[in-house]
């Protein structure tokens, strides 16, 4: 099957689900972490969490203020941190 025929198919699966005619074959469901809290629970500033986790210090802003949420590793992580906080630590010190 040609790339064109794939999108092709793919997209009219997905006004099938939208339109209740088929069951998604997956579904992906993301909790969304109190960023803040986490980071308060930690005691460190926000300058101190960014450099720790690798992210820049308006992405921490953004997480915080919920204007945008974490996605991916840097999802996984802060799950990850908010079950044992000395990942975080170990992070910290890298």
């Amino acid at each position: 099957m040609d790339l064109f025929k794939e999108l092709k198919a793919s997209l009219e699966e997905a006004i099938e689900i939208q339109q209740e005619n088929r069951e998604a074959s997956r579904v992906y469901r993301y909790e969304l972490i109190d960023v803040k809290a986490l980071r308060n629970r930690l005691g460190v500033s926000q300058l101190q969490f960014s450099t720790a986790l690798g992210a820049s210090l308006d992405t921490v802003k953004s997480w915080e203020s919920r204007r945008r949420n974490p996605t991916g590793i840097a999802a996984k992580i802060l799950f990850a941190i908010d079950k044992n906080p000395t990942i975080f630590h170990e992070l910290a010190l890298h």
